[in-house]
């Protein structure tokens, strides 16, 4: 199927806005961008939002805090956020709507991290701030009212390869996260996909956007070290991750890696779920202002938190 009319509508806008592409412009300049997009959604009220700083390999990291409203203030469900951007751009205030429809969707405790970007801090200080985020979050659950049992991890685009290579950073090492929520991540590096050509222009995200934000993150390092692509990581390293749900668009570049990860996963022996959204784009999963499919992805990945972090696994899973 083509596009929806929402979606061609939002692409319609994006045109006549007469904005440079992405890869002609400095890291700085899209940001602000990516900033004044994303306040354009609206956002839901949650019990309690809090900012503060943890520690970090780096420096400091600042974080968010989430609490659901109503309910106990103990022993809940906790999700840590990783937010998209390409490991360039994004920060607390580009996912704060995505975040806010999660907890209130779903009732878990969410902490979202704002890890360093490149080329200020190439790979792997993303990697390195994610992992010390988790363990921070699992080593002061009780302090956060979370069930450090019930602790899953999640992200979209680049923080849904994160949220991937964390799983696998930590899945002999602890903590033990219960579920991983990867939004149409990113898990292969060497762009290599049939999609990546097939939808490379004209559906927001582009081929040469992604050729940027890989040289930002990357440079010339190994394209192929699973902690830049999840995908490339062995079956034996795959085996005993947490259950995941992998949300995947029609029109993406990255569709097919994505897919290919599901598929990867469930070969391991993983429970996984992959929902492709039919007509849809890349970062449709923060849309729901927009596309109907956006708020319908969001009622899912909730529907599957709930499920999952409550200890009764989905059938679908």
């Amino acid at each position: 199927m083509p596009v929806t009319p929402e979606v061609q509508s939002f692409l319609d806008t994006l045109v006549a806005m007469g904005m440079p592409p992405t890869h002609e412009q400095t890291p700085a300049e899209v940001r602000e961008g990516y900033r004044a997009l994303s306040a354009m959604t609206s956002t839901v009220d949650v019990g309690r939002v809090t900012d503060r700083t943890i520690p970090g390999p780096g420096g400091d990291i600042p974080v968010r805090v989430y609490e659901p409203a109503g309910g106990p203030a103990t022993d809940r469900p906790g999700l840590v956020y990783l937010h998209g951007g390409g490991w360039v751009i994004g920060d607390l205030e580009t996912h704060d709507s995505t975040v806010r429809r999660l907890v209130d969707g779903s009732g878990v405790v969410a902490v979202s991290v704002d890890y360093r970007l490149a080329p200020e801090h190439p790979f792997p200080a993303a990697v390195d701030d994610s992992l010390a985020a988790v363990r921070w979050v699992a080593d002061n659950a009780g302090e956060l009212g979370i069930d450090a049992a019930r602790l899953a991890v999640g992200g979209d685009s680049a923080g849904g390869n994160l949220a991937a290579v964390v799983c696998q950073q930590l899945r002999d090492s602890g903590p033990r996260l219960a579920f991983q929520l990867l939004v149409y991540p990113a898990t292969d590096g060497t762009l290599s996909h049939p999609s990546i050509d097939e939808n490379g222009e004209g559906y927001f995200l582009t081929k040469d956007t992604m050729l940027w934000f890989r040289q930002h993150y990357l440079g010339d390092g190994d394209r192929t070290d699973p902690r830049v692509s999840p995908l490339h990581a062995s079956d034996e390293a795959l085996a005993g991750l947490p259950p995941a749900l992998v949300i995947t668009a029609e029109y993406d570049p990255l569709r097919d890696e994505g897919e290919a990860y599901g598929e990867r996963l469930r070969a391991a022996g993983v429970p996984t779920t992959v929902s492709r959204y039919d007509g849809m784009i890349h970062g449709f999963f923060a849309m729901a202002d927009l596309v109907p499919e956006g708020k319908t992805a969001i009622d899912e990945a909730c529907t599957v938190l709930r499920a999952a972090l409550s200890g009764d696994r989905p059938d679908r899973l």
